[in-house]
């Protein structure tokens, strides 16, 4: 069952419901490459959890920062976008166990702030204004991060209000 999409963003997100199944865990780590071979911090380890399943007859993919918590037969609500040939989670409801999940979303508009502001001092820079070729690229880079995680961040807000109505 298909909720409504999103007439906001141009990615269109939207909401599933179903019984899940085939359920498959994952663990991506990255280790940061400075890590000292002595220390097993966890402040040198990236982790992101990958659960992939079936939605009914629909093929799911969420990538999460922690483990997402359903088990086969859970009866879930998934919100997110089609990407290829899998719909990738941004935000889900397991009403089975009374556990509902998302990404923070205001942390990503907070760092697109940040972005945004150091772009904008890049901008007032003498460099800048001297023509350098470096500090323009620097300021494009700035720029395009600072559109990319606020974008991500209202994509979230968005599957989020889908799961809220």
């Amino acid at each position: 069952m298909t909720l409504k999409p999103s007439s906001f963003l141009t990615s269109s997100v939207s909401a599933l419901s179903g019984t899940v199944s085939n359920l498959n865990h994952e663990l991506l780590e990255y280790v940061n490459p400075e890590k000292p071979t002595h220390d097993h911090s966890s402040v040198y380890y990236q982790r992101f959890y990958i659960s992939t399943f079936n939605l009914d007859d629909r093929a799911i993919e969420a990538k999460f920062s922690s483990p997402m918590v359903v088990t086969n037969g859970d009866r879930v609500t998934v919100s997110g976008y089609s990407k290829g040939n899998r719909f990738q989670v941004l935000a889900y409801t397991n009403q089975t166990q009374q556990v509902s999940k998302h990404e923070n979303w205001i942390v990503l508009g907070l760092g697109a702030l940040f972005f945004l502001v150091v772009a904008l001092g890049l901008l007032n820079s003498e460099l800048v204004a001297e023509g350098a070729l470096v500090p323009k690229f620097f300021l494009l880079g700035f720029v395009g991060a600072s559109f990319y995680m606020g974008y991500r961040a209202l994509l979230i807000r968005e599957a989020i209000s889908l799961l809220q109505s």
